[in-house]
Order: structure tokens, then C-alpha cells, then sequence
């Protein structure tokens, strides 16, 4: 399966330093693209960028093949909604992509899993491919509640009748977010193993979801990561906002 590097780059980026870090992103897969049996792009690349860049950023990177992806959607298609952006509004910025269920909308803004499975929803409807994203909090995971947590919040955040095609699950565990920790990789190919099984069961194609692993991923842990057991790419936060590193964590990608 074709890995896939995404960058989640949160509240962070104004216009000059966000035309600066797609430019560079997009030279650089254009270079490798160019550069063909050579040295092969080895994964998709997405960036998400806040969505006051969103159509700055489609612009930039038109023609490179770099992906370009929403940060949250609002459930519905449009009304009342004040601070709120709807799927469609997304697709018309030019993403193809949207990540949901992110921790930190789970934790600050208190979204459970049924606000996220309609949002999945609304996604699907516009034809924009929806990463959801799980993961336990340090304490679920001193309880052992890891597997507990991730696949209750897998079953609960999913619409009926979504199709694999529509599909990416991001497993980043809150304790590793943004603190430098990582878990083990037989950690992280345990908690992937249980996710493959649960998609395997509940949607047709389930094995050919991609399954990213999230949380401090850097140049430095990128290689062991990339090459665990369904790993399927990586969702990265501080590291993708500087090229040069969010180009290593593409580059580990390659087997």
C-alpha cells in the first residue's frame, strides 16, 4: 500500500510564512517527481494548513501533486453556524481531504464521537476523504484502556456505509502529542493490528485503508515508524511546519 505523509499544521501559519512552506514543500515533490526511476516520490504528501490559507495554498501548489486538506468541518451544509466552515466550503477552496476527531477537538472544544461520525458524514456526502483520528489520554493508557478506547471511539466516529475509498484512520495517542514520547513500535503495530481487524470487520476493502500513526513524529523516529506493521504513513504536527524536516519524515517513507 502507498504510504501517505500528512501535515497538520494547527494554528500556525500567516500568508508569507505559509507561501513559503508550501512553495518549498511543492518544489521539492515536483524535483522528486521530475526525478522519476531515479529517486521516486515515495508517498502522497497532504498539508493542512489553517483554513484562512486554504485557497492561498491550493494556488501554490497547483500542479505539484501535493494534497491539500481541511483542519475540521462543521456537520452541516450551511446555516447559523458562526466561526464554522462546512465540508463543501472546503472542496471549494480545493482540498480533497479533511482531518476530524483530532484530539485536540476532542478535548477543548468537547467533541464526542457522535458529533464526529456526522461530521465524517457531511464529508463523505461532499466527496471529501475524511481522516479520523483516535487515540487514548495518558491515564486510559495507564489503565489499560488503550485498545478499549481507540476501537470504541473507531466504531463510534465512523457513518454507516462508508466506504474504505473514503477513508483514513489516524491513531495518535494524547500522550505523545506535541511531548517528544512515542510509544514503542510493537506498541503502535498492537494498536494498528486491532484497528486493521475492527476496519477489516466493519467495511469492505478494510484492509486497504490507510492507517497513520501520529504523535512526535520527527526525522529521528520516522524510519522505525514508517517501517512498522500497518503503518500506512504518518500525521505530522510541529515537525511538518519546517521543509526540511517534513521532507526526512517523506523520505523515511521509502522501504
Amino acid at each position: 500500500m502507498r504510504k501517505l505523509v500528512a501535515g497538520n499544521w494547527k494554528m500556525n501559519g500567516l500568508r508569507a510564512d505559509g507561501l513559503a512552506l508550501a512553495r518549498e514543500v511543492a518544489h521539492r515533490t515536483l524535483a522528486a517527481r521530475r526525478a522519476g526511476a531515479v529517486e521516486p516520490l515515495p508517498c502522497d504528501i497532504l498539508i493542512c494548513p489553517p483554513a484562512t490559507l486554504l485557497p492561498l495554498m491550493a494556488e501554490e501548489i497547483d500542479g505539484s501533486g501535493v494534497l491539500l486538506g481541511g483542519q475540521d468541518c462543521h456537520y452541516k451544509a450551511s446555516g447559523a453556524h458562526t466561526g464554522d466552515i462546512c465540508a463543501s466550503m472546503l472542496k471549494d477552496a480545493g482540498c480533497s481531504h479533511v482531518i476530524l476527531g483530532h484530539s485536540e477537538r476532542r478535548t477543548d472544544h468537547k467533541e464526542a464521537n457522535e458529533l464526529i461520525r456526522q461530521k465524517t458524514a457531511a464529508a463523505r456526502e461532499t466527496g471529501l476523504i475524511s481522516v479520523v483520528c483516535i487515540g487514548e489520554t495518558a491515564a486510559e493508557r495507564d489503565a489499560g484502556q488503550t485498545i478499549a478506547v481507540v476501537e470504541g471511539q473507531l466504531a463510534g466516529s465512523l457513518p454507516e456505509g462508508i466506504a474504505a475509498s473514503e477513508l483514513i484512520v489516524a491513531y495518535e495517542p494524547v500522550w505523545a502529542i506535541g511531548t517528544g514520547r512515542t510509544p514503542t513500535v510493537q506498541e503502535v503495530e498492537t494498536v494498528h493490528g486491532r484497528i486493521r481487524a475492527a476496519l477489516k470487520e466493519r467495511i469492505k476493502g478494510g484492509e486497504e485503508i490507510r492507517l497513520l500513526y501520529g504523535g512526535s513524529v520527527k526525522p529521528s523516529n520516522a524510519r522505525e515508524l514508517m517501517q512498522a506493521a500497518d503503518v500506512d504513513g504518518a500525521l505530522v504536527g510541529g515537525a511538518s511546519l519546517v521543509a526540511s524536516d517534513f521532507w526526512e519524515i517523506v523520505r523515511a517513507c521509502r522501504s
